[in-house]
């Protein structure tokens, strides 16, 4: 599959006003799901147990004055007229922010970094800083390694707790929508009643994961269109009908004669307000399947509305109505004769946002573990049309478990929703800390700016975190104990993988070591092609020495390849493979490092196959004609590497031309020398990363494109030869299969970490060649101890 072309609109149509409002239309069913059912349960938790709603009806005035306010500042003006702009190529969320303050400070801890990388198009600063100076905070951050740690611990808290969303939304959303029945039933039966069906509809949810959301996307759009319509008539009904001057309490003086009336209740009464804004991260990290003018267009416009007239509504309502048979909830304010269409609408609804939260979840852990912070689980690509749209079946059935674990075992919305907004805020917190830096080192704006960026919004939010910290015994301990477990599983894996591939790289064999190995040895080379993988971009891996010398015996054709992570959202095709020589052309040894962002989608192993074939037939293509042409492979190339006589990596792509094919080639700094040449099937192009300072373009024709004697013509055709005998030999694929144990005199929590926790997650977690796609009869492991 290669979907890294399927990117679901064209940027180029993104401008448009119709395809703005279609964008708009479909942004609703994906990214407003969850923020639109929040009418079901904000007052119910607002007024759980903290405050009384009196006749003065200073409390029900002061809550909405509270939820009209943060509603306009979070969601609306911190959210669609800021964050999203801080996208990374179109995408967001916590690891676009990430990603885009690597790529402006060294602060990445990906291991395999290369200069290389730098001159992926999607890599491009769009704010490049003056040369002249820098940012005093980006010096410390770049000096400081602990800040380097800091900043992950922070984006992986704000992964966790997004984790943790996806555990709590699905069942506060769905529990709440069920608990309309309690209207229409005894109070016996409803207690026997919601639970069973909120977990057979939570079940009957994650059962149809599978099948991906775009077997029933079309149907996500009109539900929640139905239903914010929906809502917003009966705001309007409620207004006119029962108080019309409510509006009157927008006002932010309502909020202050509500806290000067409650006080520290009105305070810990926050934490069931803060519900309002739940959803609103989704917003930004579902920026990449639409546009910035779409998310906000769809919200300025209908979900901003609907929602204040939803609230407004409730609040005329209860004004009116101080003594209720029933607790003040959703249900009570919508008229009799409408209440059962009502109640199946917000079923739809509550599953609909409850969809959103679980795609965004694999769609967050599918990122971590391409950037090496989480275990290696399989991911099934659910549409062939749709980029992002993926489906983790480990994750899946994990999520299920605990979501129907909290429904059962909290049995309220008002323990749910201590718990869910808890991690709502937390999450906001982090993109708030990140977003302040983008300001300063990838904007390069003021400090001030930032400083008052960061100030206003986290005062906000760390106000509604404080008061959601006040619950941590009714409910909001469930994220924190979540998010601890999470961190500590995300920060072992990640350490232990640094400190394999810092083991991989002290213990890597020299180059000459592999050119000595010969027949004189008792070496024999066997027909096929032997596809080394590891993390290394040079040098030879200790696995495969450790190989040849239990198995005195490689293939004819060897190829290292290094599958590596770039901290930018997509790795266009035409730049993912770069290609180059190991040792002389005769010795058959090549490396291929295979970029992928932490978006891309990885290929499925037989197209993989294929296509590293064809880029090695071009790369040779290539490589005969650089070498006798421009003598590019030279003992001066050799020594910008760190091995001796291992050439300069190419990037091999492939470009359509039409007319005469010509060799183009030109060399800049930190950019490229290019050039294009015809084959039998198509016409690839490859750019060579070489850091020189002079630009050179020229063309030659058909006649001069000839290779000068017919000795050479004829060493390239064997070389090419001897490639398409070894790919019909077929091909295996060598993996490392690693034990790791901690050195002697490491600490206590060390040793625990790596020979305990990291070892048993590898124990239990999907192999490489699972990751890889390794088909089982072409797979030969390496066992290897690393003592880290």
């Amino acid at each position: 599959m290669d979907l890294e072309k399927a990117k679901c609109w064209d940027t180029s149509k993104k401008n448009t006003w119709k395809n703005t409002l279609l964008l708009a239309y479909q942004s609703l069913g994906v990214v407003y799901g969850d923020l639109s059912i929040s009418p079901l349960y904000v007052y119910k938790s607002a007024f759980a147990e903290d405050i009384q709603h009196s006749e003065t009806n200073e409390e029900i005035y002061g809550v909405l004055s509270f939820v009209f306010w943060t509603l306009t500042l979070v969601p609306l003006v911190k959210y669609v007229f800021i964050v999203l702009r801080a996208d990374d190529n179109g995408e967001g969320g916590t690891f676009a922010l990430y990603s885009l303050i690597c790529r402006h400070v060294k602060v990445s801890l990906l291991p395999n970094r290369q200069l290389a990388d730098e001159a992926v198009s999607t890599y491009i600063l769009e704010h490049p800083p003056e040369k002249e100076k820098s940012s005093w905070l980006k010096v410390v951050l770049e000096k400081s390694k602990t800040l380097h740690t800091a900043l992950l611990v922070l984006v992986l808290l704000g992964t966790c707790m997004v984790i943790g969303d996806g555990v709590l939304t699905p069942a506060m959303s769905v529990f709440s929508a069920v608990s309309g029945l309690e209207l229409s039933m005894s109070k016996e039966h409803h207690l026997y009643a919601v639970v069973p069906i909120t977990c057979f509809i939570l079940l009957c949810l994650f059962a149809l994961q599978h099948y991906g959301t775009h077997r029933v996307g079309f149907f996500f759009a009109p539900v929640v269109v139905a239903w914010l319509l929906c809502i917003s008539a009966l705001g309007l009904y409620n207004v006119f009908h029962w108080n019309r001057h409510v509006y009157q309490a927008l006002s932010p003086y309502y909020m202050f004669k509500f806290l000067r009336k409650t006080r520290i209740s009105g305070w810990m009464s926050l934490g069931g307000i803060l519900l309002c804004i739940t959803g609103s991260e989704a917003m930004f990290a579902d920026l990449g399947h639409f546009s910035y003018s779409a998310i906000q267009v769809a919200f300025t416009l209908l979900v901003y509305p609907a929602l204040i007239l939803a609230y407004m509504g409730q609040a005329a309502y209860l004004s009116q109505h101080h003594h209720s048979n029933h607790q003040i909830s959703f249900y009570v304010s919508v008229p009799h004769i409408v209440r059962w269409p009502v109640l199946i609408l917000a079923i739809l609804a509550s599953v609909v946002g409850s969809q959103a939260i679980i795609s965004g979840t694999f769609s967050i852990i599918n990122q971590s573990q391409s950037l090496g912070c989480f275990p290696r689980v399989k991911v099934v690509h659910t549409s062939d049309k749709i980029h992002g749209q993926i489906y983790i079946p480990e994750i899946n059935w994990m999520l299920m478990i605990l979501c129907i674990a909290v429904t059962i075992g909290f049995r309220d919305t008002k323990h749910i929703g201590n718990a869910s907004g808890l991690a709502v805020m937390a999450v906001m917190l982090v993109t708030t800390c990140l977003t302040s830096l983008v300001i300063i080192l990838c904007w390069h704006k003021p400090p001030i700016l930032a400083l008052c960026f960061l100030l206003f919004f986290g005062s906000i939010e760390l106000l509604y975190f404080s008061a959601s910290l006040t619950k941590f015994r009714e409910g909001a301990w469930l994220p924190i104990l979540l998010a601890l477990f999470l961190m500590t599983i995300m920060f072992v894996w990640h350490y232990a993988t640094i400190k394999k591939y810092e083991y991989d790289l002290h213990n890597k064999v020299s180059l000459d070591w592999l050119l000595a190995l010969g027949p004189s040895l008792g070496i024999a080379r066997v027909p096929g092609i032997g596809l080394v993988f590891t993390d290394l971009t040079s040098g030879i891996p200790a696995n495969f020495s450790r190989f040849v010398t239990n198995l005195p015996a490689f293939h004819r054709i060897l190829v290292f390849v290094c599958v590596k992570s770039v901290p930018v959202p997509y790795v266009p095709p035409a730049e993912r493979y770069l290609v180059g020589r190991v040792g002389p052309a005769a010795h058959r040894s090549y490396r291929c490092i295979i970029r992928y962002g932490y978006r891309d989608v990885h290929q499925d192993v037989d197209s993989f196959e294929s296509q590293l074939v064809d880029k090695l037939s071009d790369f040779i293509r290539y490589d005969w004609y650089r070498t006798h042409r421009t003598s590019s492979c030279t003992e001066d190339d050799a020594s910008r590497t760190t091995d001796t006589s291992e050439c300069r990596l190419a990037v091999i792509g492939t470009v359509a031309f039409s007319g005469v094919p010509a060799y183009e080639m030109e060399e800049t700094q930190q950019t490229s020398v290019s050039a294009g040449f015809a084959t039998v099937e198509s016409i690839t192009d490859a750019i060579e990363m070489a850091p020189v300072d002079r630009r050179v373009r020229f063309a030659i024709d058909d006649q001069e494109s000839q290779v000068d004697t017919p000795t050479d013509n004829d060493l390239l055709r064997e070389e090419l030869y001897d490639l398409h005998e070894a790919q019909q030999a077929g091909t295996a694929f060598i993996l490392g299969h690693t034990h790791v144990k901690a050195k002697q005199g490491s600490s206590v929590i060390k040793r625990l970490a790596i020979n305990f926790g990291y070892n048993f997650m590898r124990r239990n977690c999907r192999g490489a060649d699972v990751a890889l796609k390794v088909p089982p009869v072409s797979l030969l492991e390496v066992g290897m101890v690393y003592i880290v």
